[in-house]
């Protein structure tokens, strides 16, 4: 089933997806959707394409209730995290990471030369819904 098949569906259904066209989310990075509310009538989960550019840094923020679960496809991906994102974490290509929901975190990409690509599954079926700016960590680590 295509994309524009299941869009026109009014319960959810199986389907094949494509990554949909990148846009910039409020945290500043591009994010291509592919599964969600809007594409398949998704109620739980939101999955999609993640690629952050040769030095980028998101912006503080955080998930309100919402867990997210990224595998990296290329690159190394460092995140801070935490109230005050105090703790440092990094993830390579094929491997994992887990947030829990309402974690305050900032990931960035480690290298200056190549993109990190990852796919994002986050238990709120809109993706751009829970997240929540947190400007005033965002002085932490620059």
């Amino acid at each position: 089933m295509s994309e524009q098949s299941a869009k026109r569906v009014g319960r959810p259904v199986c389907a094949v997806l494509h990554a949909g066209a990148p846009f910039i989310g409020k945290q500043g990075f591009s994010y291509a959707p592919a599964v969600s509310a809007e594409t398949v009538g998704a109620s739980a989960i939101h999955m999609q394409l993640l690629t952050i550019p040769p030095g980028g840094r998101a912006k503080a923020h955080k998930h309100e209730a919402h867990e997210t679960a990224l595998y990296v496809l290329a690159g190394a991906g460092g995140m801070y995290y935490g109230e005050r994102l105090e703790h440092h974490l990094v993830a390579r290509t094929g491997e994992f990471m887990y947030i829990p929901a309402n974690v305050p975190h900032q990931p960035y990409n480690m290298s200056q030369t190549d993109p990190c690509v990852a796919v994002v599954a986050r238990t709120d079926p809109n993706e751009q819904e829970s997240v929540v700016l947190l400007p005033e960590l965002d002085v932490l680590h620059i």
